[in-house]
């Protein structure tokens, strides 16, 4: 019996054999007939070829749209920069004009007591910037009415204005780091050694006093965190930020956007900003100096 080579194998050498086999190109002088150049080629090396054209063309397409300006004419690549760039423009405008309010009330109270005009407490007005949405003119309700009336009977005999080393409080003045609604207190029992805001989300959070910048980073529990050094040996700290607009050695001013809000973090349950306050070292009830 006679051994027959199976036709499959057959054909694969053969297709491989085919793609392989290398062709002739001669240019020929037409007058002379002599061979002016020659190149050897096979129908896998034109692909290759070909295919490394095509790679090399993309590439370097790629190459021109990135580093050059042709990339701004892309729909959809400057909505992002255009955005963020807006947001930071807004935050500079919103702080530069609460400061300009600031100047212009201090040089108007300075103004009033060149000339002899000062009128009692003016020098406060520049304090109703912090809040300048409050209304300190509504009236209280029974329970609230009830309550101040205990309130003051249990401070009356309070020994703790006794304290020989208060805290050095006298002249600050504390801005609210961010508008919302307070959603937990300081419990320092729980070691939760901070107020939580609930906000809006990107709302804008400001420095509550004078300050250096001595952290800005991530915490993959705390989120985006911001701590301020100020003077006295207060220290204030924001978490659970959306983007964080100083970085370390940024000075700041009080009420000065530094972030916005947001919800990052693990231990984050929804837009707000954990504020904490210490002095020399120690966790203190920002309710204690500031009014949300």
């Amino acid at each position: 019996m006679k051994w027959k080579k199976p036709k499959r194998n057959h054909s694969k050498l053969s297709f491989w054999k085919r793609i392989r086999f290398k062709y002739k190109l001669s240019f020929i002088n037409e007058n002379t007939l002599e061979e002016v150049w020659a190149v050897r080629l096979s129908q896998l090396s034109v692909f290759l070829m070909l295919a490394v054209f095509a790679f090399s063309l993309v590439a370097f397409t790629a190459f021109v749209i990135i580093m050059t300006p042709i990339r701004n004419y892309l729909p959809g690549y400057l909505d992002v920069e255009v955005r963020k760039s807006i947001m930071q423009n807004a935050m500079r405008a919103d702080s530069l004009e609460r400061m300009i309010q600031i100047q212009d009330l201090y040089l108007r109270n300075v103004t009033e007591i060149i000339s002899g005009e000062v009128r009692l407490d003016s020098i406060r007005q520049i304090d109703s910037l912090a809040r300048v949405d409050a209304d300190f003119e509504i009236p209280r309700s029974e329970a609230e009415q009830a309550f101040v009336k205990d309130f003051e009977e249990e401070e009356k005999y309070n020994l703790t204005v006794l304290n020989p080393n208060p805290l050095p409080v006298e002249g600050l003045f504390f801005y609210k780091p961010v508008n919302g609604m307070v959603s937990s207190r300081f419990q320092a029992n729980i070691q939760h050694f901070g107020i939580d805001v609930a906000a809006a989300p990107k709302e804008s959070v400001v420095a509550t006093l004078d300050g250096t910048v001595i952290y800005a980073g991530f915490d993959s529990n705390q989120g985006n965190v911001i701590q301020i050094q100020h003077k006295n040996g207060f220290v204030s700290v924001y978490k659970h930020n959306e983007l964080l607009l100083k970085k370390p050695g940024d000075q700041v001013v009080a009420g000065e956007a530094i972030a916005l809000a947001g919800n990052t973090g693990k231990l984050s349950t929804g837009p707000h900003l954990h504020f904490e306050l210490w002095y020399n070292g120690k966790p203190v009830n920002p309710e204690d100096f500031i009014v949300f």
